[in-house]
């Protein structure tokens, strides 16, 4: 198979997937860009006047600009090294809401 999905030989120690250990500039403003909009999806919300138990919950995370960079790119994990991992090593990391971490991490 060819493209991005394609197997590495097992001379290189077989790796399957090549995730990169970092996230490239490109995707870190994407993911502030994602955060932003969802800010702005939930502020129209808000302002519109209805009232639902998803709304109230979506108010109390925080917005992007408050957020540290470490918890816009990295989630927390028990397994690993340092219990932080990249947001992008996350399945579907674009469409969960990774904004709150456990206290202390």
């Amino acid at each position: 198979m060819f493209g991005a999905f394609r197997p590495t030989h097992v001379n290189l120690v077989g790796l399957l997937w090549k995730t990169p250990w970092k996230l490239s500039r490109t995707r870190k403003a994407n993911a502030r860009t994602r955060l932003k909009r969802v800010d702005s999806v939930i502020e129209a919300v808000r302002e519109s006047g209805v009232q639902c138990a998803a709304l109230t919950k979506a108010l109390e995370l925080p917005k992007e600009h408050e957020m540290p960079a470490r918890d816009k790119y990295t989630v927390f994990a028990k397994r690993a090294i340092g219990y932080r991992k990249g947001i992008h090593k996350v399945p579907k990391w674009t469409r969960l809401t990774l904004r709150t971490n456990p206290k202390g991490f």
